[in-house]
Parts: C-alpha cells; structure tokens; sequence
C-alpha cells in the first residue's frame, strides 16, 4: 500500500484555535463546536462504534461524564460512522453524551487524527484514537494522539485534575 503525505494529518498543538465543525449526530441534528462556546469540550475520535476497544472507551466517556461536567467539561465522541450505527451503538451501551458522524473524515483531518497506525502486526492509513481538549476561548488545551482505548478516560482525568 503506498501512503500519500497529503492524506496524512497534522497533530493539533496546545494552544492552537481548534478548527471549527458542523457534524450530524446520532438523530441528524446538527452539531456544532461554536455551540460549546464558553466551554472546555472533550472531542475524541474513535474508530468504529460497537467494536471492542471503541465500546470500552466510550462506556469510560459515559461512566465517567458526571465528573467530567461537574469539572465543567462536555464531551463528544466522532467517527466515520452513519447516524443509524451511531444511535444504535449509543442505545445499546446507554451513551449519555452526542456521538456525531464524520463519513469523510473531514474533521478527523482537520484534527491530526488521521494517520500511519498498526494494525494485527500491518501499518495502514486511518483514522487514529485521539483526544483534543478544547478552552472557553476555541483553543487547543491538550492533544493525545494514538491513546489506547484502555484506561485513557482516568489517564484524561489525571491530567485535567478532575
């Protein structure tokens, strides 16, 4: 497989205006970064819903989203995924928080999460487990790239001293 520099994404940088999204979620409705003005907002990408390590993952976000908001962070989780995978993996595992659909990985890009990554012992192109922290003022608080979906939301936490 020959990999293109032009498919791959830039990492986003601590103190970098996040780039600004509109993305459907789970019903269709519209949602927005600028909605969260004012507001820390936890966006994490994630590769595919109802997969093993995207459900633990997810499951940490909704287990642990009451801390999280009485921090004063709001949470939302994007992936390639169509709004019907995404309101039924939501349904299924009681998801408390907007899971918003980015089929042509668009924003996923514009996030430096999409990238060279292993899989079953082979590098391929694709979309990369990551978390972006995003300030009241539009900019990047923190960026982790490549997280393991494992134990990532208490690593989160530590780190946001939540």
């Amino acid at each position: 497989m020959e990999f293109f520099v032009s498919d791959l994404s830039t990492p986003l940088t601590v103190g970098e205006r996040a780039p600004e999204f509109s993305l459907a979620d789970a019903r269709g409705n519209k949602i927005s970064l600028s909605d969260y003005a004012g507001k820390n907002v936890v966006v994490y990408f994630y590769p595919k819903a109802a997969t093993p390590g995207c459900t633990t993952e997810a499951c940490d976000f909704r287990d642990n989203l009451n801390s999280l908001r009485s921090a004063g962070y709001e949470v939302l989780g994007i992936s390639p995924d169509q709004g019907e995978a995404l309101a039924s993996f939501a349904e299924a595992e009681s998801l408390n928080f907007p899971l918003l659909s980015d089929p042509d990985l668009a924003v996923t890009k514009a996030y430096g999460s999409f990238g060279e990554k292993e899989v079953n012992g082979n590098q391929v192109e694709g979309l990369l487990r990551s978390t972006v922290v995003v300030g009241p003022d539009g900019r990047v608080t923190l960026a982790e790239y490549k997280v393991a979906a494992s134990g990532h939301v208490a690593r989160l936490r530590e780190e946001l001293g939540v």
